[in-house]
């Protein structure tokens, strides 16, 4: 059955809310200063850290890691698949990726601005980063682009689940390998991946026909989008 405009709509505004009810309870509890949460984060943390400062090793590949799936990159594999789809004269699909993409880094750089969280502080760090630390933008970009990639390329590929734990598995190591080098605090990165999927979901229920679920199982339809008929 196909939705009317306003239905996509309210059915978008419903997931967008359900993810971010723990993103803002994340922002509350985070610009609160809330102990439980700062302890929490700070165990992780310092847990991690010290395991970095034992393993310089893998310290230099957590480094190669987080720099190849740093955003700038990242929005260039975007920028890509956005010429893929064009070049196929996909547009539709191709704005969809655009908006996307564009809106969930404009969030995170905002959101950045407005939390003001500063990053963890250590006697020996093992890396540096400047700016704010609330949302992570690695986490969020790679949760992003990784699912731009994945709604995009399910209906060409034969292994769904190879798609699927690939791009789980970007999303996941670029977050943690966050956390690893000290740049980042566990909420940090759980709020860039909540809020990306908020993105993701406004953005796929507003521009195409079908719901979220349907769209995540069997990828986007590239000539489907919200100016189409309903």
């Amino acid at each position: 059955m196909v939705m009317t405009l306003g239905t996509r709509l309210a059915t978008a505004a419903a997931i967008t809310v359900a993810v971010l009810v723990p993103f803002a309870l994340l922002a509350i509890m985070v610009t609160g200063d809330w102990r439980p949460l700062h302890e929490l984060d700070a165990t992780i943390t310092t847990a991690l850290h010290d395991w970095a400062l034992r393993h310089p090793g893998w310290v230099t590949v957590t480094k190669w890691w987080t720099n190849i799936f740093d955003p700038n990159p990242l929005r260039l594999a975007a920028l890509g698949l956005v010429v893929w789809l064009l070049r196929r004269r996909h547009r539709a699909a191709a704005v969809w990726a655009v908006v996307t993409v564009a809106s969930g880094g404009i969030l995170g750089a905002l959101l950045k601005l407005l939390v003001e969280r500063h990053r963890p502080d250590f006697l020996e760090p093992v890396a540096r980063a400047a700016g704010y630390s609330f949302p992570s933008g690695h986490a969020l970009n790679a949760a992003l682009v990784s699912g731009v990639f994945v709604l995009v390329l399910l209906p060409v590929v034969r292994h769904r689940w190879l798609l699927w734990t690939g791009v789980a598995t970007v999303t996941v190591l670029t977050g943690v390998s966050r956390i690893i080098i000290g740049v980042h605090w566990t909420s940090d990165v759980v709020a860039g991946w909540l809020l990306a999927v908020a993105v993701i979901a406004a953005t796929t229920m507003a521009f195409t026909h079908r719901g979220f679920l349907p769209v995540a199982e069997h990828g986007v339809d590239p000539s489907l989008s919200v100016y189409s008929k309903a």
